[in-house]
């Protein structure tokens, strides 16, 4: 890819989709496939190029599709094989391609291929998964004899005792998702296999999930001590194992090469470095397109996800301009806020107050979609859909909540500080139904919802802003087309201005053509764009967000004001 030659998907934008969230067609108050096609055409009008889809694959749910029973069938709770491929045919229709979510770091306990592995020490299926005996000097069962101190993600051992062999199975996440050992060839020849199956049905490319964590260390290693914990950091062991590049580039070679077809490939990868990506994403290399970093959601945390802090704005700007530099040359980044695993975006990095929320909405909209690499809208984003409220622990149903509370509690920490540090931070915040229209259930469904919609859809819904030219929907309406229309904005240089400031966030863009300057107030205080950026005030504005207002100031940057301003050469 060069900046002559560009892939496709340079100027092009994702919109995520949490299927049992999205649209409910049956009203058995879970979202589906048919839901989705009816929602189509909101998408269409939206601009967005493909749609991402949470796996909806056959699964028991038990973290909500990501623990799969069969890579080649569509769970009941969202339609059939017939409702996928009607998808991807209408969505092909309307000019969106489709992409699946790929989980493959582990499966399900209900899948074939486990029930197989843990059925006995000598089947051909054992090595398919990681199995270990008890602790050298330690029986099976006893506390502490899992084979390593690691802990797993969703709270307490990665490790599982089976009691038909008397061994202990992997699990980075819950104990109804064992890792696969990629290490074994067979494995790998399996999930290629499935992966060119979806290809050849239609699909338009995948989302790696957790794609850093297929390469192990082969010996297991324990990891570093967690204070306050008796496990220890696997990390080390399971992050960006040895052999991760040749895994990646054997996938790009027997799934992806040779097949004349506009693909994407994008990874999942925790703990990822600027140098560890441009690796991954060198076409070069030929491995992946992108690869979604966590280390710009990351800054606001403490000792943990739960222990949320303030998010320093300087703090964002070095991170994200790093990354903008580092993919400047090599690579390519991938752009986003929101997903479903991650909280609202308004109400952890703007103000979802009522004063506030419209244009703070827009605002990191503006701040995100103006940067160099492939922007990514999750369900909901674009009407600026906010955390919900959580007045019992009951109300939740995500797994890594539920775990956290009650490994937490068990330790002897405060229900109430417990809960509290659990509302702004869980992952149940991103995961409330979309908020279609003011009816009942806001439109999502005609039953009883798997999750509550929050109740602020009344005043903030599809419907509501469909219209409304000055909405968060229309926003982002605004900031797809730009990107689809202006090559500066699609492939042109990034540079940084204002390091230092603390609540103003501005970049400018540069091609040979012209030179944009994007400058956000990312605060409630306003500011003198003249004296900071007296460039700016006379600029032709291609894009703003508070400029319909009557005590809009080109001098002044209002409490989230945000700009796409054309700037003389």
């Amino acid at each position: 890819m060069t900046v002559e030659n560009p892939a496709w998907w340079t100027s092009a934008v994702v919109y995520q989709i949490y299927p049992r969230s999205f649209a409910d067609s049956d009203g058995d108050g879970i979202g589906d496939l048919p839901g989705i096609r009816g929602r189509l055409d909101h998408l269409a009008d939206l601009g967005v190029d493909v749609v991402w889809l949470s796996p909806v694959y056959r699964s028991p749910q038990d973290d909500n599709g990501y623990d799969i029973s069969d890579y080649q069938d569509i769970d009941p709770a969202f339609g059939t094989l017939a409702d996928m491929d009607g998808l991807i045919a209408d969505a092909h229709a309307r000019g969106i391609k489709v992409v699946m979510d790929l989980v493959v770091n582990h499966t399900s306990d209900e899948h074939p291929w486990f029930v197989e592995s843990r059925s006995s020490t000598t089947n051909p299926k054992r090595d398919w998964y990681w199995w270990r005996d008890a602790r050298e000097g330690m029986d099976a069962g006893d506390p502490g004899a899992q084979p390593t101190n690691w802990e797993s993600f969703f709270s307490g051992p990665a490790w599982e005792l089976d009691e038909t062999t008397g061994q202990y199975y992997l699990h980075l996440f819950s104990r109804k998702q064992p890792d696969l050992n990629w290490e074994n060839p067979q494995v790998r020849q399996a999930v290629h296999e499935m992966m060119r199956w979806w290809l050849d049905r239609g699909v338009d490319g995948f989302r790696m999930d957790v794609i850093n964590m297929i390469s192990k260390v082969p010996d297991l290693p324990d990891g570093p001590p967690i204070p306050g914990t008796p496990y220890g950091d696997g990390t080390v062991a399971t992050f960006f194992g040895p052999r991760l590049h040749e895994f990646l580039a054997e996938m790009h070679r027997e799934v992806f090469a040779g097949r004349d077809a506009d693909l994407i490939t994008v990874g999942e990868m925790p703990g990822a470095t600027v140098e560890q990506a441009r690796l991954v994403t060198d076409p070069a290399r030929a491995e992946l397109d992108m690869v979604f970093q966590f280390e710009h959601v990351q800054l606001d945390q403490g000792d943990s996800k739960w222990d949320r802090r303030p998010l320093r704005l300087t703090d964002l700007k070095a991170s994200l301009g790093r990354w903008q530099a580092g993919l400047a040359d090599v690579g390519w980044n991938s752009l986003y806020w929101d997903n479903h695993d991650q909280p609202r975006a308004v109400s952890r990095f703007g103000d979802d107050s009522p004063a506030h929320r419209r244009d703070s909405a827009t605002c990191l909209a503006t701040l995100l979609h103006g940067h160099r690499g492939t922007p990514y809208v999750y369900q909901g984003e674009e009407i600026g859909m906010a955390n919900s409220t959580w007045a019992d622990v009951r109300d939740f149903r995500d797994i890594e909540s539920l775990n956290h509370f009650a490994d937490a509690t068990a330790r002897g920490q405060d229900p109430d500080d417990v809960l509290a540090a659990l509302r702004p931070t869980s992952r149940d915040n991103a995961r409330t139904p979309v908020q279609w229209d003011d009816s009942p259930h806001a439109g999502f469904t005609t039953g009883e919802p798997w999750l509550a919609v929050n109740p602020d859809h009344v005043d903030w819904n599809v419907a509501a802003q469909r219209d409304d030219p000055h909405s968060v929907l229309a926003h982002h309406r605004a900031l797809i087309a730009l990107r689809h229309e202006n090559r500066t904005v699609q492939l042109g240089a990034f540079d940084m201005l204002l390091p230092d400031h603390e609540d103003v966030y501005a970049y400018t863009r540069t091609s040979d053509d012209e030179t944009l300057l994007v400058v956000c107030n990312v605060s409630g205080i306003p500011h003198p764009l003249a004296e900071l950026l007296p460039e700016a005030v006379e600029a032709e504005v291609l894009l703003g967000n508070r400029d319909h207002l009557p005590d809009h100031d080109p001098a002044v940057l209002g409490p989230w004001d945000a700009r796409i301003l054309r700037t003389a050469r």
